[in-house]
């Protein structure tokens, strides 16, 4: 599998691959990947937007990721900044990336593909901070919740209830930029 480094154009032309990894990686209904995919084609237009992705060798979309610069008028970004406190709002929203999606087909989890993804997502994000939202679940068994561990996240919000879903979600952070690279997660090729 390799990594690469996706433009706007490019992760249309494969929107439908792109639909496809997230409902298996999320085990979302028909009906909802539907809604999911008009709203993954108006992200490519958000400034600073950056994406991965990984493919086979038989050029199969293994996964993805993207984000951008959270703003005021974002859906995502004015419901997280409700629910922090006042003085938690500069320092994480003032100047940030939000990694919207990170995705990765259930076949090809396990192999440290998330982890490649996330590490070269992050090299090419412009912010102090980042933020994303996961859906709560037991930190030792999880592996997207050890993945972002891994990466030094930490909690900025626990059991958030976004609008039109019964799930909690945490809000992760950290500080941009990386540390040096690990070796479990190398960059890009080609960059």
């Amino acid at each position: 599998m390799r990594l690469v480094p996706w433009q706007p154009d490019d992760l249309l032309r494969r929107l439908d691959d792109v639909v496809s990894v997230y409902g298996a990686a999320m085990g979302y209904r028909s009906e909802l990947l539907q809604a999911r995919r008009g709203y993954i084609a108006a992200h490519v237009r958000r400034p600073g937007f950056r994406a991965v992705a990984t493919l086979t060798t038989e050029g199969q979309l293994a996964g993805f990721g993207y984000g951008y610069t959270s703003g005021p008028g974002q859906w995502w970004h004015d419901q997280v900044r409700a629910a922090l406190d006042e003085p938690d709002r500069r320092p994480w929203l003032g100047d940030c990336f939000e990694v919207v999606e990170l995705h990765v087909r259930p076949t090809a989890q396990g192999h440290g593909v998330g982890a490649r993804q996330l590490r070269a997502l992050l090299s090419m994000a412009d912010g102090k901070t980042v933020l994303l939202s996961t859906p709560e679940a037991d930190e030792e068994t999880s592996r997207a919740w050890r993945l972002y561990r891994r990466f030094g996240f930490v909690d900025v919000l626990r059991g958030f209830l976004f609008p039109g879903d019964e799930r909690e979600f945490a809000i992760l952070g950290r500080e941009l930029p990386l540390a040096e690279r690990t070796a479990d997660a190398p960059g890009i090729v080609g960059m």
